[in-house]
């Protein structure tokens, strides 16, 4: 049982999540491929990337306003007896009257000015390229971020859903310890009331009992405990009505395919390593925009409004502005040299992140790889003990009926048995968790 619970500890690898409604009370029986549908539906982790990756496509949609006109209307209001403004507002508004006017103390002029204009970037170094590029990969990252996640969810549910089983499968067992110790035990009672039987033979079946009971309680725990863990995985609350099938069948993985072999495959479609490979190409757009900055920029601009003295539109007061503006910056404190420099070292960052990733997945997958073909291993050692004990307590008992083995042999038969039963059921569990493992590993589960 304790290797059961850690399996599943590990096995619980998303965090924790909530609030799907059942309408029946009367729970739906799943079977695997039901399970693996409802998380995929219900499960809060992927909703939550899903938002991402919307996030991330209005973040590309933005990086394409560079390359759009941009247009804005705009009204302005300015009231002023400074002759330089106040004549330059009279020109405007086409009401300039030279007769008369004292040019030093022309008073206060009103000037309102309705306007619309429009800019449009001619050129900025490949800025708006490489940051829309970066956007675009921004995107796709996101995408294999979610196929991750769906990954690990469905490696995790399938190890959960297994690990269920194999409670149940370890509850199971311990209720047939406890009838057969509780069979001995009346029997050894009725021969110790005629004399045939010591006392403390008695009390030896009384304590492997309550020892069977014990693990009987920590079983029916250990099934409990697994369910709540699915349902997490699921998105559904512990009170909701759930229930697995326990009769599927549940053939055992076969051997798995040699090394070189499986990295290929990993290594061709792994969504993790994808997506680190386009963190990489995210990291490289960026340094180009960053580099960019030393090129000038040009824009060209468009405006057209009207002045007036009280927001009366007339066709004689309006103009047009248009021309086309050339920077460059000489100096500006160092800050393009170290928006440079940060996006080099976010870039090596990144390839450094893209080796570990390869490298997290070679021993993830060797480590799978390995634990599968050690686990088949153990499926067929197990049958045989199991088997062994199995018979050995079938002679033991109809030698203890005779009266020519002692209660403690017995004992010995039995709780060799029940833990040859309990390796079986984990080998094979373990077989089929690990099998989960390998397809992770590989990104098959994509």
């Amino acid at each position: 049982m304790k290797h059961f619970a850690l399996g599943l500890a590990l096995s619980a690898g998303l965090p924790g999540l909530g609030g799907f409604a059942a309408a029946d009370t009367n729970p739906a029986v799943y079977t695997l491929e039901q399970v693996i549908d409802l998380a995929l539906t219900n499960n809060p982790e992927l909703n939550i990337m899903q938002a991402r990756i919307e996030q991330a496509d209005a973040q590309f949609g933005a990086s394409l306003a560079g390359f759009y006109p941009q247009i804005k209307t705009s009204l302005s209001f300015q009231y002023s007896n400074n002759p330089a403004q106040a004549f330059s507002m009279l020109l405007a508004q086409r009401r300039m009257n030279f007769a008369g006017t004292d040019f030093n103390h022309p008073g206060f002029i009103n000037d309102y000015r309705p306007q619309v204009s429009a800019t449009y970037s001619l050129f900025r170094g490949g800025q708006d390229y490489h940051l829309s590029q970066a956007a675009k990969l921004g995107l796709e990252t996101s995408e294999l971020e979610k196929s991750v996640i769906r990954n690990h969810l469905l490696s995790n549910v399938t190890a959960a859903f297994y690990g269920e089983l194999a409670a149940i499968a370890s509850h199971k067992v311990s209720l047939r310890a406890i009838e057969a110790v509780q069979s001995q035990l009346d029997q050894t009672r009725l021969r110790q009331e005629s004399g045939t039987e010591l006392k403390s033979d008695v009390l030896s079946l009384e304590a492997q009992l309550a020892e069977a009971r014990e693990s009987d309680i920590q079983a029916a725990n250990a099934i409990e405990m697994a369910q709540n863990m699915l349902k997490t995985l699921l998105g559904l609350s512990v009170n909701d009505p759930f229930a697995i099938n326990e009769t599927a069948e549940n053939a055992l993985p076969e051997q798995p395919a040699g090394f070189d072999a499986l990295l290929n495959q990993a290594l061709s479609s792994h969504p993790e390593l994808k997506a680190a490979e386009k963190r990489v190409a995210i990291a490289e757009q960026q340094l180009s925009a960053a580099q960019a900055a030393y090129l000038p920029r040009a824009d060209a601009y468009v405006s057209y409004g009207s002045d007036s003295k009280n927001l009366t539109y007339n066709s004689n007061q309006d103009n047009l502005t248009t021309g086309v503006v050339v920077e460059m910056d000489i100096f500006n404190g160092f800050a393009t040299q170290e928006k440079v420099n940060k996006a080099e070292h976010e870039l090596t960052a990144a390839k450094e992140a893209a080796r570990q990733t390869r490298l997290s997945i070679e021993n993830q997958l060797k480590s799978a790889q390995l634990n599968l073909q050690q686990a088949l291993n153990r499926v067929q050692v197990s049958i045989a003990g199991a088997q062994s004990a199995e018979e050995a307590l079938r002679l033991v008992s109809e030698q203890r009926q005779a009266g020519v083995v002692t209660v403690t042999r017995y004992l010995e038969a039995e709780v060799a048995r029940d833990r040859a039963h309990s390796r079986q059921i984990n080998a094979r569990y373990d077989a089929l968790r690990a099998e989960a493992e390998l397809k992770q590993a590989t990104g098959f589960w994509q």
